[in-house]
């Protein structure tokens, strides 16, 4: 009998299925608000008003139908384990998979695959411009003058975090986000291996960075403003931005809201308009490229990427993924215990990966003791209330 003791069991999967639990309460309530949201924000016709009040129902009480036989991304979400999932209830299949699943219903009953006047029309376009063209955000791109006051650190570390708290303006989560606490000034992070990352991207840098981004319009814009920065310092020869490659979870970013957000800043004044010209001359000479991956729009964990994007990653000086999601992906939508370390289930990513995250849902790794203690004392909702955060780095 081998001495060598068997590697711990991997947690749970979180599922839908637990009344009064998270995941519980985004497949019960915030996805029919969704539906809503989009059954208004369009003039669609009976068939499409049809096809959205019938994923309405489904969502409260129905199961997981299939695509239909000419879907075009049949065969791949086959692979992905549509096969086993059909029939099932929204609240018992795996709530990542249930989730991403939720959001191709979605676009299915729009049109948005199919040809016709509805094809390719992005039903969250509304919501997403209404937030880029707000005053707050005129607020926050006028307040970037203040930058070149910095010193070069200080502004990095500044971009930093206005990337990491930016995805505090993630449209899903605000649907059926309320109170105070929501709008409270952003707290001391739960992990901050803020050193690490920049050690990974040193002046005089001459590797690539690959940004795989979570949401349009308030939290790409700092994203961006952050690959200008890196790029122009001379942290790294050249970046790839990794989009959607189709509307995904309201306010996940594609190639047309990364345009949106472009013409946002070289329309803007200053320190703004500097940087978005930047970035438009950085994508003209090909510094920086745009990548739009299927697996992107997936629901299945980054372990399982498929070898092509694996290949592309390895190849990245860091890989840093943006948002709750993102995270939920990288370590694998489980209850690990809080103090599990973030290098253990970050192990298989082929390459150095940092994950910028407010906390918007109960997956968390990495804590030490004292924090864990401290958050469980505290504030019941620091998992999923948006007010905490991390920056966690794997080399």
């Amino acid at each position: 009998m081998s001495d060598t003791p068997a590697p711990a069991p991997a947690a749970p999967v979180l599922l839908g299925n637990g009344p009064g639990s998270f995941p519980h309460s985004v497949l019960a309530r915030r996805h029919p608000a969704i539906v809503r949201q989009v059954r208004d924000a369009f003039p669609y016709g009976p068939g499409i008003r049809g096809a959205l009040d019938a994923l309405l129902e489904s969502c409260a009480e129905g199961v997981i139908e299939p695509l239909p036989a000419d879907a075009p991304d049949r065969d791949r979400w086959l692979s992905w384990g549509l096969g086993t999932c059909i029939g099932r209830s929204w609240f018992d299949v795996p709530w990542l998979w249930s989730e991403s699943y939720f959001y191709r219903s979605l676009l299915e009953a729009t049109g948005y695959f199919a040809p016709g006047p509805w094809q390719g029309v992005d039903p969250f376009r509304p919501t997403k411009l209404a937030e880029l063209d707000s005053a707050e955000t005129d607020e926050e791109l006028a307040a970037l003058d203040g930058l070149l006051t910095l010193p070069a650190d200080e502004q990095a570390q500044a971009l930093l975090h206005g990337s990491l708290w930016g995805n505090r303006a993630d449209l899903s989560f605000r649907l059926s986000a309320g109170g105070p606490a929501d709008a409270a000034p952003a707290p001391a992070l739960v992990a901050d291996d803020s050193a690490a990352l920049w050690s990974l991207l040193p002046a005089g840098g001459t590797g690539t960075l690959c940004l795989v981004a979570d949401n349009a319009g308030r939290e790409l814009i700092p994203d961006l403003l952050l690959v200008a920065h890196l790029l122009a310092a001379g942290r790294v020869a050249r970046a790839v931005l990794h989009l959607k490659p189709h509307p995904y979870y309201v306010s996940d970013a594609t190639t047309a809201d990364l345009l949106d957000v472009l013409r946002r800043l070289t329309g803007a004044q200053g320190v703004a308009r500097d940087r978005g010209r930047r970035l438009w001359t950085a994508l003209e000479d090909g510094t920086l490229t745009v990548r739009t991956h299927p697996f992107s729009a997936g629901p299945l964990p980054y372990a399982e990427m498929p070898g092509d994007l694996r290949a592309e990653l390895a190849g990245a000086t860091l890989t840093i993924l943006k948002g709750d999601l993102n995270y939920r992906r990288l370590v694998g939508d489980r209850w690990w215990p809080p103090t599990t370390p973030f290098d253990d289930v970050t192990a298989y990513f082929p390459g150095p990966v940092a994950a910028l995250r407010t906390l918007k849902s109960d997956v968390i790794t990495g804590l030490d003791a004292a924090t864990e203690a401290a958050l469980a004392a505290g504030q019941q909702r620091w998992r999923t209330g948006g007010t905490h955060a991390l920056i966690q780095v794997r080399r």
